[in-house]
């Protein structure tokens, strides 16, 4: 169940995101691109973006570790803006999917998406007695 939620967040945060024109961030929906297909692309954009950060972005930041250390963490925001582009990349390959025009503007874009994500986990984290 914490992995659907997770995915929801996920495609909550990156439609935010898509609505800010500044960070040339976008999602290219399933044919015809009506509003049903533009969730279904977003809910499987998240679900690789979920995948990929928990695959990939545990390694990098296990490898990463002292440099985690010797930034006090900075390296953490580049990761996860490397983790956006390369979902990007990955859905790049269909005509559907994220859309990343710019490395820095998707380090922004990844910020913003940790945030959403952080604001989610305080709301949605079950309360300990």
């Amino acid at each position: 169940m914490g992995f659907l939620i997770r995915i929801v967040v996920n495609a909550f945060a990156i439609w935010i995101v898509t609505l800010i024109p500044a960070l040339m961030v976008s999602v290219i929906p399933f044919p015809p691109g009506e509003t049903l297909q533009l969730v279904l692309t977003l809910l499987l954009v998240a679900a690789i973006f979920a995948l990929v950060n928990t695959i990939i972005g545990t390694v990098i930041k296990v490898l990463a570790f002292p440099l985690y250390i010797l930034t006090l963490g900075l390296i953490g925001l580049v990761i996860n803006a490397f983790l956006l582009w390369l979902t990007a990349w990955i859905t790049g390959f269909w005509d559907w999917g994220l859309r990343v025009e710019d490395f820095w503007w998707g380090l922004v874009a990844a910020i913003i998406i940790s945030l959403i994500n952080w604001l989610a986990g305080l709301i949605l984290r079950p309360k300990k007695d």
